[in-house]
């Protein structure tokens, strides 16, 4: 299995990433067990969560996605073979980049999840309220602490980016090694456009999200009568049932019956050929479906694979 390096650091991690954000909330903490097990006994490795998982399931207040993954930890000594990549700042209860606010979460995070360092810490959205010299200076004492190895960004605009990339290297700071945008077959145009020329050009790392679109790209949403089986997901899928969505869904079924493939396995495939991705997250509520997922880090695209979707996808 090909290993991608993350930005210039020295990590390097398998091509697909499994996003935590379903441990406490679609998986229960014996299924998010066994996922991990399944995903790292398969020789993947990134594992992606946030301290902010998953407050919006009803009784949850927060930290419940760190803390199942640190149990996990604990019980099944597999640490040395995680790079565990973790978010501060969209909890609101610690809000924000502020020096204070990332010291004060980065302890509870290390807590939760029964470890002495974090891999990726990653800003999980952008702070116009704080400096971008105060964040990445505390960030940087992290890392001299020995309690992060890299940090990361997610939701950061473009130019935000460069002024980040830009700070870290005037001041001497770490910077950002990678960048979590929302990016799949669906919705190009907010990473391509502006994001992807510069994290080429700069040598950034992508680890993007919501990489089948909620589920679209799976093929099992394709009228309204599908997404209205799914309350949850309804309104995130239903943007996409338009033409553009159904000759996405069209290629998808194409190429996948030419590869003896799945969708789902086929946009992921599309995702891992781009030259700026490092590693799309994916997630999965069971270990078959987990995977099937698994199985498109062996699914190698042709060029005229490659070209059909990009046509069916362009907006």
């Amino acid at each position: 299995m090909n290993r991608k390096p993350l930005g210039r650091s020295s990590i390097t991690v398998a091509p697909l990433a499994f996003g935590g954000n379903v441990f406490g909330w679609s998986a229960d903490e014996s299924t998010s067990f066994a996922l991990l097990d399944a995903f790292v006994d398969a020789g993947f490795d990134l594992v992606d969560t946030a301290d902010s998982y998953s407050h919006w399931v009803p009784g949850n207040r927060g930290g419940e996605s760190e803390s199942i993954l640190g149990r996990w930890f604990r019980r099944s000594g597999k640490r040395d073979r995680v790079t565990l990549a973790t978010k501060v700042g969209k909890w609101a209860q610690r809000p924000g980049l502020a020096p204070a606010n990332i010291r004060l979460a980065v302890e509870e995070s290390l807590q939760r999840l029964q470890t002495d360092v974090i891999d990726l810490y990653q800003a999980h959205a952008d702070d116009p309220a704080v400096p971008l010299a105060d964040s990445l200076g505390a960030f940087a004492r992290l890392i001299e602490q020995g309690k992060v190895r890299v940090i990361g960004a997610s939701n950061y605009s473009a130019d935000r980016l460069a002024e980040a990339l830009d700070t870290s290297e005037r001041l001497g700071l770490p910077r950002y090694e990678s960048l979590q945008p929302e990016y799949n077959l669906c919705d190009r145009a907010g990473f391509e456009t502006a994001l992807e020329p510069l994290v080429r050009a700069r040598e950034v790392g992508v680890i993007g999200y919501y990489s089948l679109a909620s589920g679209y790209l799976s093929g099992k949403y394709r009228s309204a009568g599908d997404v209205g089986k799914s309350a949850a997901r309804a309104g995130a899928i239903g943007r996409y049932l338009n033409p553009r969505g159904m000759r996405i869904l069209q290629a998808l079924d194409d190429i996948a019956a030419t590869h003896r493939a799945t969708p789902a396995q086929v946009a992921l495939a599309w995702l891992m050929a781009r030259p700026s991705v490092t590693a799309p997250i994916a997630s999965a509520t069971s270990v078959a479906q987990l995977q099937e997922l698994l199985l498109a880090a062996r699914l190698s695209l042709s060029a005229p694979d490659l070209q059909q979707l990009d046509a069916a996808s362009a907006e």
